[in-house]
């Protein structure tokens, strides 16, 4: 079986998500699919937090480009306006 990619679980979650807002589909079968999309949730939102941790976002400081990981900016450690 391929690797899910995280396109492939959104799609799938957002197609999840119409079949539940539908309402026509027994409890049994709307309690598989809101299991599935609990999982396929969690399995975005990890792909997003690893993402997120590879990020860095490159700025210019005295004159050099610098590399600063994107939890410095997003913590507020950064000020971005210098």
């Amino acid at each position: 079986m391929a690797k899910q990619t995280f396109e492939d679980a959104l799609a799938r979650l957002e197609q999840l998500t119409e079949e539940l807002e539908d309402g026509n589909l027994s409890l049994d079968k709307s309690l598989k699919k809101f299991d599935e999309g609990i999982k396929l949730a969690a399995f975005c939102n990890s792909s997003l937090t690893e993402a997120r941790a590879k990020v860095e976002l490159i700025l210019n400081k005295d004159g050099q480009l610098e590399s600063i990981p994107f939890n410095e900016i997003t913590n507020g450690d950064q000020d971005l306006s210098e």
